[in-house]
């Protein structure tokens, strides 16, 4: 009895921290995008009240993030994806960055605390609608945007927490 109770504990405390099931994560709704498969970009309100349209990026790579600042695996990858953004914006990578937490607020502030300055949305309902949130947290999707700007060809789509090299080699696909 003692045993099952262990097992069972492990297990809600590893289902808490994301480990088994990613699919819990708040906006889980749809597998990973296939590599060559192509997606919809639709008009996101930033963080800072800008509008970040597709056209502004058309014919660029483009790396959709989704994050909360709640995820503990989002912690740790984000300086990463900050840090690849500052390299390689000049070069012509693009970030969205997408929230998946419940209150604008708290992602507005995560994001001052920490200094980000990648381009970040929320995922609203009407995002979803067009652009939904893969299972699991976070998630990286690589992107070259067509010329048109509305869709992109999937390159590389990963959930869970990448290595920071990893994060770096994201570069590969400018």
């Amino acid at each position: 009895m003692f045993e099952r109770r262990q097992i069972i504990q492990s297990a809600a405390a590893l289902a808490a921290a994301g480990l088994c099931l990613p699919a819990l994560a708040r906006g889980s709704s749809s597998p990973l995008p296939a590599v060559g498969s192509t997606l919809l970009l639709p008009a996101v309100t930033l963080l800072d009240g800008a509008v970040w349209t597709p056209a502004k990026v058309a014919g660029k790579v483009l790396v959709v993030y989704w994050w909360a600042s709640w995820c503990p695996f989002c912690a740790v990858q984000s300086p990463h994806m900050e840090a690849l953004w500052r390299a390689q914006k000049a070069r012509g990578l693009e970030v969205l960055a997408l929230s998946i937490d419940k209150d604008t607020a708290a992602a507005v502030n995560y994001m001052k605390a920490k200094g980000y300055s990648f381009p970040a949305g929320m995922l609203s309902p009407e995002v979803v609608r067009v652009l939904p949130k893969p299972d699991g947290l976070p998630v990286v999707v690589v992107l070259k945007v067509n010329k048109n700007g509305r869709d992109g060809k999937v390159l590389f789509a990963e959930a869970g927490e990448m290595f920071p090299e990893d994060v770096e080699g994201l570069k590969k696909y400018l």
